[in-house]
């Protein structure tokens, strides 16, 4: 079975900017550029039938919009217990719309619905149980200034995904483009 979502891809010269920012956190492990993306709807470990219907519906729908996606602040989720290092996504309507018809293709396709909130983001790097809250203050407030990052979205991607511990690396599988 694949395991599969889909996705935005970063530019390489976005990808190269984010990579200033992976280091110096004891227990990170920090994502390769080349597959640092904003992911839309996770569909995970899925049979043919559901990978194969979605890729038809994604080529059928009907995806008219402009995007532009703007990264503002380097963040962490998982507070007390933190478990990612990310890049924050400022959220707009044709991204929240977007991904909204992601998720109905992927429930029409027969995954299960999607039981967190979208929260848009690119993940820089995973962290290993032992990284304490504090150690992750302390990366924030050293990696300075994040200046906002923009970059125009041409198409969205099918990913797939090796089963391995913190994902990578992802092929793309299918593209469709935005027009």
């Amino acid at each position: 079975m694949p395991r599969l979502f889909t996705g935005l891809e970063i530019p390489p010269e976005i990808a190269a900017t984010l990579r200033q920012f992976q280091g110096g956190l004891r227990g990170a492990r920090w994502i390769e550029p080349s597959d640092l993306h904003i992911t839309l709807r996770f569909l995970g470990d899925v049979d043919g039938t559901v990978a194969e219907d979605v890729n038809a519906a994604l080529q059928a729908a009907d995806m008219r919009c402009s995007l532009t996606v703007t990264l503002d602040a380097l963040a962490s989720f998982g507070g007390d217990k933190p478990r990612a290092i990310i890049a924050t996504v400022r959220p707009d309507p044709p991204l929240t719309e977007l991904q909204a018809a992601h998720e109905r293709i992927a429930r029409e396709a027969g995954a299960a619905p999607e039981r967190r909130k979208f929260t848009p983001h690119v993940t820089l790097g995973r962290l290993r149980r032992e990284v304490q809250a504090a150690d992750v203050a302390e990366y924030l407030a050293e990696s300075g200034l994040f200046a906002s990052l923009r970059f125009p979205v041409s198409r969205v991607a099918l990913f797939s995904a090796r089963d391995s511990t913190g994902g990578g690396p992802y092929v793309v599988e299918a593209a469709y483009p935005l027009t």
